[in-house]
Formats: C-alpha cells, sequence, structure tokens
C-alpha cells in the first residue's frame, strides 16, 4: 500500500481562475485577507470539486508513549483513556468543536496502553500497546511503523469514499508532545533545547526531565534527518504515524488535510519525509505555541490561518480553522454564483 502510493501535483490553473473570479466581484478597497487564497488553495487541492461544499471528517487517532513513565507530561498515562472516554459521550473539547465544523469524528486505537474493547465509538487498529521507551532503544520496528502508516491511509480511503472531501487531523496520547520533539530534532537536525516544548503546560523540573529524555533518544537512536520513516520508527508514536498515513492517502486521492497543533505538525514532517509532494495538499489550521511549531511549519511551507495561542490539540484548532474555511467557501459561491 505505502509502495503503490503516487501523489500528483495540483493544478495551479485552478487556482489562478479561483483568484481571478475573487478580484472580478471585489470592488476597490475591498479586502477579505486570506480568504480568497485559501478558497483558491482548497480549490486547486480537490481539482475543482470542493466547490460543492465542505464534507469535513477527523481521525482522531490514539496512542500511548514508552517514555511517558519518565513523568514528562503533567498528566499520567490513565489520562488517555479517560479522554477516549470522553469522546464517546461527545463531552470533550474536540467533540464540541468538531460539531462547530460540521466535521464528523472517528476515534482510532492505533496504539494506546489500553484495552478499549468495551468502547464502541473506537476503531480497534492496535499495532502495540505503546511504544517502546526511545531513551532504550527505537520506539518501534519498521514493520510496525509501516502497518501503523497503512492504518491510517486505509481509514483516510475509507472516509473519503463516502464523500469526504477534507481530511481533518486529531491525536491524543498522553506525552506525546516529546515523542513530538524527538521527531522534530531528528528530523531537522536540531538539539532537543530547540524543539522541547511546555506541551501541557509542565513546570521547569518536569522541563528538564522532558530535554533530557529527547537528548538521550536522539544520542541512542541517531535518527537520520529528513528520512520520514526512519525518524518514524525511532522518536516517534503509533499517534504520529496513523495521521501521517492519512495525509499520504489524501494526498493521492486530492483530499486536502487541515493540520492541527504541534503533534500533528510532526505527523506531517513524518509525512512529508516520506514522500514531499503531500505538502502540496496541507492546509495549516493554527500556529501552536509550542517551540518547534514554527520550525517545523517552514521545512513544510505552511502558513497558519489563524493565530489563536492554542495549544489543547485534539483538532480543535482545525475545527476552527474548518469554520473559517467553510466560511470563506460559501462567500467565495455566493458572490461569483458558482
Amino acid at each position: 500500500m505505502l509502495e503503490d502510493l503516487y501523489i500528483e501535483c495540483p493544478n495551479e490553473n485552478i487556482r489562478k481562475e479561483v483568484l481571478k473570479n475573487w478580484e472580478s466581484v471585489l470592488l476597490s478597497g475591498e479586502d477579505f485577507g486570506i480568504l480568497p487564497g485559501l478558497t483558491a488553495d482548497y480549490l486547486m487541492m480537490t481539482d475543482g470539486r470542493g466547490i460543492r461544499g465542505l464534507k469535513p471528517v477527523m481521525l482522531l487517532m490514539c496512542g500511548d508513549h514508552g517514555i511517558c513513565k519518565y513523568g514528562v507530561s503533567a498528566f499520567p498515562q490513565e489520562v488517555t483513556v479517560q479522554m477516549i472516554n470522553g469522546y464517546g459521550r461527545g463531552t470533550a473539547g474536540a467533540n464540541v468543536m468538531a460539531r462547530h465544523a460540521g466535521a464528523g469524528m472517528i476515534v482510532v486505537d492505533v496504539g494506546t496502553n489500553f484495552d478499549l474493547h468495551g468502547f464502541s465509538h473506537v476503531r480497534q487498529c492496535k499495532i502495540a500497546w505503546g511504544t517502546e521507551d526511545f531513551t532504550q532503544g527505537p520506539a518501534m520496528s519498521y514493520d510496525q511503523a509501516v502497518a501503523a502508516l497503512e492504518t491510517g491511509m486505509r481509514i483516510a480511503d475509507e472516509v473519503i469514499d463516502n464523500g469526504c472531501n477534507l481530511l481533518e487531523t486529531g491525536e491524543m496520547g498522553i506525552a506525546n508532545t516529546t515523542s513530538t520533539a524527538a521527531i522534530a530534532a531528528g528530523f531537522l537536525d536540531l538539539p532537543a533545547e530547540l524543539t522541547v516544548g511546555r506541551g501541557s503546560g509542565i513546570n521547569d523540573e518536569r522541563m528538564k526531565i522532558k530535554t533530557e529524555v529527547v537528548r538521550r533518544g536522539l544520542e541512542i537512536n541517531k535518527p537520520k534527518p529528513g528520512d520520514g520513516l526512519d525518524v518514524l520508527c525511532k522518536m516517534g508514536g503509533y499517534d504520529h504515524a496513523g495521521l501521517a498515513g492519512m495525509m499520504l492517502a489524501g494526498a493521492a486521492r486530492h483530499v486536502p488535510t487541515m493540520i492541527d497543533g504541534v503533534n500533528a505538525t510532526a505527523a506531517a514532517l513524518i509525512a512529508y519525509g516520506i514522500n514531499p509532494r503531500c505538502a502540496d495538499y496541507m492546509l495549516c489550521s493554527h500556529l501552536s505555541s509550542d517551540l518547534s511549531a514554527k520550525k517545523m511549519l517552514e521545512v513544510l511551507k505552511l502558513k497558519p490561518i489563524v493565530h489563536a495561542g492554542m495549544r489543547l490539540g485534539e483538532g480543535t484548532g482545525a475545527s476552527l480553522a474548518i469554520s473559517i474555511l467553510r466560511s470563506a467557501l460559501d462567500t467565495y459561491r455566493e458572490l461569483t454564483g458558482d
């Protein structure tokens, strides 16, 4: 499945036509800011098919991380399953914002450390019971990484077959910002001090531990900069892998992905390392306040739609940006008569 992946360049002529249509309906001095470019980008990525209206679906990938035991997060690993339970009740912030964005939500267990078979709302796709401790060796094997990527690809293909024309990233897994910092450091060839952020709002003591964990992981594994699959195997999480697979499959089908916060951006970096052309089918929802976010977005050449100071993750920023995209497309259709 991964071996057969082919991604075409999007049709730039569609983008030019949409921008020309915007210019034809705006009076002198009228300025819709980012909206013309946003609609042009989206319609280019979808070969113009997105003009019929947005049908977004969030794939919320869940996975646990072996480095959680070091106390790198403000929360214990049990919070992963507590949050997944909340998604089933529809009471989490991710649910509320997805509903406002008109997005469906599919919760996927790609690699949590919990038995979720009693959760009827969860797709059971567990590759392993969490990743390995990457301070002692690779987080996952090559075969496990490919299996997780292909899980994301399969589910993305399913929702696209059912009419989805915009994928949305969501993720849950306590300690995943530590793996994200390790992915960014490994891929960009940066020291841990330049990629480790406060994630869930950790104090200075936990920040030192988190930085040292990433530093040790880099030293032990020596990931190859720019090699998405190698970095994923050595430093990543199953949540990252599922999201990266989703983005790759969407790009191959001309269905863009709305990227959420720093964890989803790390997944986007993995996907880019596997096939750089997939970045042509990415939209960046917002600028995460975490340290490595801006550095990764520069490599991906993505610009945030909003600057809202958000750092919750779980697809919340992506849902906010989808609401803006929907308004932009509605405005374009009504003004141009398309």
